[in-house]
């Protein structure tokens, strides 16, 4: 090959060049085109291969040559690549534009646990009677839990309560909000209107009616004069503030160590209203919580003469409360974070 043919070729490759790359759509087809043109593997490169042969006065006349066909080229992708970015950009922007007029998408909003939202209804209705909130510690000692809640540690009714134990000897995650009581009235002087919310814990296997974590409210009072009758007014107007203004209710007798008498609070069925079905056992009726008259030796043991004041107590599960309100059949519902669940709660 000599000087003459590879001038023609470059030439070629000058002219070939110049009008794919004017015909250029995008950036993209101008980027293929450099690699093609330019590139290490490019046609130039390949074109000027035949250096070589040339004599040696021949060889800088053609690279001068070749050098002026790479930096035409070279402008020519820039100028091309200028024009039809600035399209691109410009369809860019139109097909991106943002109206800052139009109204922002909502934004989800969240809602309580429904067991934070049973204590919360729970702490409102007895608030409006007087009943103020008061937190105690999750891990107890055993004498708080249960010896001054006239369980001794012979006493048939621990097994009431299947106790998880810590490191600590003598200490033990609390098993109900009661010990609540003893630290309370501790605390204050008569009278006491006071409601303990709290999580609880008990060595118990996991089913639709069971957990081993689970929260309670606690409510006592003691004053001069306090009797039965008060806990049972008290406890109607829940009811009803809480399930319905029509509801009926009634006592039954019940036994804890740490009141006397002991009574288990019933509320009409919410399902059927009275004439029984599956979901009351038949009866008509439904426990939701379990109360009764302080027992005058916790009275004692948190400081008060029984002679003097009398009190009465009452606990319930929050999580118990919402599935009668709510129609809701597993326990378990409530501690495994499932949305589906959650999100009917909004």
């Amino acid at each position: 090959m000599d000087f003459a043919q590879l001038t023609r070729d470059l030439e070629a490759l000058r002219s070939e060049a110049l009008a794919q790359i004017v015909a250029a759509p995008d950036t993209a087809a101008l980027e293929s085109l450099e690699v093609e043109i330019l590139g290490k593997k490019g046609r130039l490169t390949g074109i000027l291969r035949g250096i070589g042969a040339l004599p040696a006065d021949d060889r800088p006349r053609v690279g001068a040559v070749a050098n002026t066909i790479r930096q035409a080229v070279e402008a020519a992708l820039r100028d091309r690549s200028a024009a039809v970015g600035g399209a691109e950009l410009r369809a860019r922007l139109l097909t991106e534009r943002v109206d800052v007029t139009t109204p922002g998408r909502p934004i989800a909003r969240g809602s309580l646990h429904p067991s934070i939202e049973a204590m919360a209804d729970i702490a409102r209705i007895f608030s409006q009677f007087g009943f103020v909130v008061h937190e105690s510690p999750e891990v107890e000692d055993d004498r708080t839990n249960f010896q001054m809640l006239n369980i001794p540690p012979d006493h048939p009714a621990r097994d009431l309560w299947d106790t998880l134990y810590v490191d600590q000897p003598g200490y033990l995650l609390r098993t109900h909000t009661s010990p609540g009581q003893i630290r309370v009235m501790q605390a204050m002087r008569p009278p006491i209107r006071a409601l303990l919310p709290g999580r609880c814990f008990r060595y118990e296997a996991v089913d639709a009616s069971h957990g081993f974590e689970f929260f309670q409210v606690e409510g006592l009072m003691v004053d001069e004069g306090t009797t039965l009758g008060d806990l049972k007014g008290l406890l109607d107007q829940f009811a009803r503030a809480m399930f319905g203004a029509n509801k009926r209710t009634r006592f039954r007798p019940g036994y804890y160590p740490f009141t006397e008498p002991s009574v288990a609070f019933d509320v009409e069925c919410l399902v059927c209203g009275g004439p029984g079905c599956p979901a009351c056992g038949r009866s008509g009726w439904m426990t939701i919580l379990g109360a009764g008259m302080v027992h005058p030796v916790v009275l004692r043991n948190g400081g008060l003469d029984p002679e003097r004041y009398q009190g009465f107590a009452f606990g319930m599960g929050p999580e118990r409360i919402s599935m009668l309100k709510h129609g809701i059949t597993d326990l378990r519902l409530f501690m495994e974070n499932d949305l589906r669940f959650l999100e009917q709660f909004a």
